[in-house]
């Protein structure tokens, strides 16, 4: 029988096949064949859109959650397949060997790229956090001198004492017995604070009353419409933002307040120093680069010196706070870590001789010494940090053919996707009990032992690594301990606890307490 005979054939009864039954069939196919890639990438891979379906739901609830047990699923790392022609398609992974040669190893081979730089230029301009190659190269320079000088460091251990003991300490005592979220005086505290040591400003936001604070609000809305462009493809949000519709049109009003609050600073503190002489200008971070001439010998621009502002308030405002936060509905769940903390730190101080008469509850400031003996509190921020890394998760870009360690091949130009949330809840990294809020994984004969970067990357690793890491410890540490020794601090029942999808870990319907005195 000839081939022409069969097509003839196979078309007859083709033609006498209901045209409802035959869409049936062919999409009862292509479902079949979409779920079964599951077991195989990790997710559903449908014809055309790819893995984006499963995206949309996923980020629906908690995303962290949802990209951890894909990772768990796929060992570690898995390749999102995005819409056909679309720039979605990315390896994430969760391996400590791999992160080691993203973040080291191949350290020029895996730059924020322009993809990366492109997201997140209208926030972060060409700051320190958003650069590669020789600017970024500048700025870590300029910036580590600064950061390790003697200078800085008293005034950055004199501020969180000054802020919490005229500021945080009343706002607390004033909220006794009221629900207030907690995670928004934290972001209040940490605001203050990093506009004065970075910027020589005092915003005044943690004060009685809490009055209304337009920046941080617009900062805080600027890092969730940000974070929203790596789940969209790239055509779609530039033409948001060309129309000004939706999370871009936000983006591009919070833009404004924030330019406007930064360049408002630059113009009153350039004002400030001229008036002085050079040995009293300051030694606030936007004071020193004022002083510092580029490498061609002229004064920065005003928007290099925007761009630093925007960076150095991420970096120390939204870390540390969002930190402390999810640090005390952690221990809102684990009362006996609470107790052991508060043990250590009335031990630590009747050291001295305090015993809570005569000096006087409200009255007992933590020394420095005393702040860096509490090793059980370090253990359990650590811990917390774990479970809750303040950045949840992080991008680069390759620059050329690489393999990882894991023996996943990266093409050139494909963007890479690490999830320090995920690390923190793998078997393979921390064990069976890595759900568990356990402080005591951090110590050793009751000492602090820190975990290699690569394991445990909350402040990142490598030439990247976080420049403020000593003193965000000790910030949180101090706070941790002036609060715990003077209130309870309980989670409202039934008050919903979610990471917002931003680029840091805002717990997206705050942190509603109450709080009790000791």
């Amino acid at each position: 029988m000839s081939s022409s005979h069969h097509t003839t054939l196979f078309l007859q009864i083709l033609s006498e096949v209901p045209f409802g039954a035959l869409l049936l069939a062919l999409s009862t196919f292509v479902i079949i064949h979409s779920l079964s890639q599951r077991r195989r990438h990790g997710l559903a891979v449908w014809p055309v859109l790819g893995m984006l379906p499963s995206l949309l739901v996923g980020v629906r609830g908690n995303a962290y959650e949802w990209v951890t047990g894909v990772l768990v699923r796929t060992n570690g790392t898995f390749t999102f397949q995005g819409p056909w022609l679309s720039n979605l398609q990315c390896v994430v992974t969760a391996n400590p060997d791999n992160l080691k040669y993203i973040l080291k190893t191949k350290f020029a081979n895996f730059p924020k790229g322009e993809y990366i730089q492109g997201i997140v230029r209208d926030m972060l301009g060409h700051g320190i956090f958003s650069t590669d190659g020789e600017a970024w190269r500048r700025h870590r320079k300029r910036s580590s001198l600064q950061f390790h000088s003697a200078e800085l460091r008293a005034a950055m251990a004199k501020s969180v004492i000054q802020l919490t003991h005229s500021r945080l300490l009343p706002v607390l005592e004033s909220l006794v017995d009221i629900p207030f979220d907690l995670q928004d005086v934290l972001l209040r505290l940490t605001f203050d604070n990093v506009c004065m040591i970075a910027l020589g400003t005092d915003p005044g936001c943690l004060s009685l009353g809490l009055p209304e604070m337009p920046f941080a609000d617009a900062f805080e809305n600027m890092t969730e419409a940000i974070a929203l462009r790596f789940i969209t493809p790239t055509a779609l949000w530039k033409a948001m933002n060309y129309l000004g519709v939706g999370g871009e049109g936000k983006l591009k009003r919070s833009l404004k307040r924030a330019d406007e609050f930064a360049y408002e600073v630059i113009r009153r503190r350039k004002a400030e120093l001229s008036s002085l002489p050079g040995e009293k200008s300051g030694s606030d971070l936007l004071a020193v680069f004022l002083r510092l001439k580029d490498e061609n010998g002229n004064a920065f621009p005003d928007k290099f010196l925007r761009d630093l502002c925007m960076n150095f308030v991420l970096a120390g405002r939204d870390t540390s706070s969002v930190a402390l936060a999810w640090f005390f509905w952690l221990l809102d769940q684990n009362p006996e870590v609470e107790e052991e903390i508060l043990a250590e730190v009335r031990r630590i101080v009747e050291e001295r001789g305090y015993d809570g008469n005569g000096e006087g509850e409200n009255s007992l400031v933590f020394r420095p010494e005393e702040v860096k003996r509490m090793e059980y509190l370090q253990a359990a921020l650590s811990e917390a940090l774990r479970l809750h890394p303040s950045v949840p998760v992080d991008f680069k870009e390759v620059t050329e053919d690489e393999v990882f360690p894991d023996g996943t091949a990266l093409k050139k130009g494909i963007k890479v996707m690490y999830s320090l949330y995920s690390m923190g809840r793998m078997e393979s990294i921390w064990g069976k009990d890595c759900r568990e809020f356990r402080p005591e994984r951090w110590l050793k004969e009751g000492r602090f032992v820190s975990e290699p970067w690569c394991k445990f990357p909350a402040f990142n690793g490598g030439p990247r690594v976080c420049l403020g890491k000593d003193f965000a410890y000790y910030q949180m540490k101090f706070v941790v301990a002036s609060i715990i020794c003077r209130y309870h601090v309980k989670v409202v029942q039934n008050h919903p606890v979610v990471p917002k999808l931003a680029l840091t870990a805002y717990m997206k319907h705050g942190l509603k307490v109450i709080l009790e005195k000791r």
